[in-house]
């Protein structure tokens, strides 16, 4: 999915639908393109714009701006640790959104298939956590008194830099 007007559609093949898109997100398609006949569970986390912030009232607008030619690419190492401490998820989707985001839309989705239950809550919370951390997309508020790229830098990490206590869902 690249950062076009309209979301790509999900992969004909394959399990990992990744990308940006500037458009509204494919939240309903995402959900259904995870459900597997082997999988009793989808999780499905959809970060959407609030009217708030810390600090933040009357919040009107976010817009988001990404490294683009990184996004990718480190959904991919995302997903490819995921598979790794929860063997058993099948579809994985991580999509998120560029450019302004009105109040009440979908900024990012995170959607997770399983045989069971555990495996797709404890990924996609992995996954959520995890990209907000490690991907490079930057959020600007716009609010009643004012306007920031977010409340403070964010310091990109690897996967590998992320705090020990990660690793305890390893086998969940």
């Amino acid at each position: 999915m690249s950062d076009s007007s309209d979301p790509q559609p999900p992969p004909a093949e394959g399990d990992t639908w990744l990308g940006l898109s500037s458009a509204a997100l494919p939240v309903a398609e995402a959900y259904q393109w995870a459900i597997q006949p082997d999988c009793g569970a989808v999780v499905l986390f959809s970060g959407t714009a609030r009217d708030h912030s810390v600090g933040r009232e009357d919040v009107s607008l976010l817009e988001y701006e990404a490294y683009d030619e990184q996004v990718v690419p480190r959904l991919a190492a995302l997903v490819d640790d995921m598979r790794i401490r929860w063997p058993d998820i099948r579809r994985v989707g991580l999509i998120h959104r560029v450019g302004p985001v009105p109040v009440g839309e979908s900024a990012v989705i995170v959607v997770v298939s399983s045989p069971h239950r555990g495996a797709s809550f404890e990924a996609g919370k992995f996954a959520i956590d995890t990209l907000k951390a490690t991907v490079p997309i930057w959020k600007r508020e716009k609010w009643r008194d004012g306007e920031s790229w977010g409340l403070e830098p964010q310091h990109i990490q690897e996967i590998s830099e992320l705090p020990a206590a990660a690793d305890e869902a390893v086998g969940g």
